[in-house]
């Protein structure tokens, strides 16, 4: 079985370092930038190539959503099985005359921080059940929580990923401009935020809310609004209104 990874990116990089630690073989991880490239090929021992793209049974597209119309029409190969790592597109995005399917990581990756491969969920479609099967049993042997899905429902998974890390992330960063216009080390937040989500392990999210917005304390609400200026009033005043919404205050 030849299996390629088409990208050089965060998802091709853990991706191939999950194949490598679980001995799935690589015949090759193709791509553009060839730096990246030579850095993982170097990192995991894995043969790549910027010009030719090797013959494979698998290839796995690892590129942003705007490229993997373009980069799926570089493999020709019309037996093969061709499966992108995106949330939010449709295995039709790939345009070639092969099979089609998803084998989808949810996951927020970057190069520099290490994961638990075998706690991260694997999505996964085809067009057939010997290819959803064969899928399957790959994302198998890297994690514990592999699910069969289709396009409707992952288009939801993604919706709740963007919620749940995207939008949580952002307002960690807006939360460092205040400690940090301040002079407050955003470190000695980490032990209130690793609370906050080891919580949700344990408990409802809902149940789990605190903060002046649930209490409808409304002199703590003002006063914060008036420390706050621009973008992040608005935030804060939707957030609040959103908060009281849920609970009905």
């Amino acid at each position: 079985m030849q299996i390629v990874i088409i990208g050089s990116g965060n998802v091709a990089f853990h991706l191939a370092k999950a194949f490598v630690l679980n001995d799935i073989p690589l015949a090759q991880i193709f791509g553009r930038n060839e730096k990246e490239l030579n850095q993982i090929s170097s990192a995991l021992k894995i043969p790549y190539s910027t010009e030719k793209l090797k013959d494979a049974d698998l290839y796995i597209v690892c590129v942003s959503d705007n490229s993997v119309e373009n980069v799926s029409q570089l493999i020709t190969k019309k037996d093969s099985l061709v499966a992108h790592t995106s949330g939010s597109l449709p295995k039709e995005i790939l345009t070639g005359e092969y099979r089609k399917s998803i084998f989808y990581p949810l996951q927020t990756f970057s190069k520099s921080k290490e994961l638990e491969y075998e706690k991260i969920p694997f999505f996964i479609e085809a067009e057939n059940e010997e290819d959803k099967k064969f899928l399957f049993e790959i994302a198998s042997k890297i994690s514990g929580n592999v699910m069969e899905s289709t396009y409707e429902k992952r288009k939801y998974i993604h919706l709740t990923a963007v919620f749940a890390c995207n939008f949580v992330n952002h307002l960690f960063s807006r939360a460092k401009e205040i400690s940090d216009s301040q002079e407050i080390p955003f470190e000695y937040f980490l032990p209130l935020i690793d609370e906050t989500v080891q919580k949700i392990h344990e408990i409802d999210p809902k149940s789990a809310q605190t903060g002046p917005a649930v209490r409808n304390d409304k002199r703590i609400l003002e006063l914060h609004e008036q420390l706050l200026k621009d973008e992040s009033l608005e935030i804060y005043k939707t957030m609040n209104h959103s908060i009281q919404k849920m609970y009905e205050l």
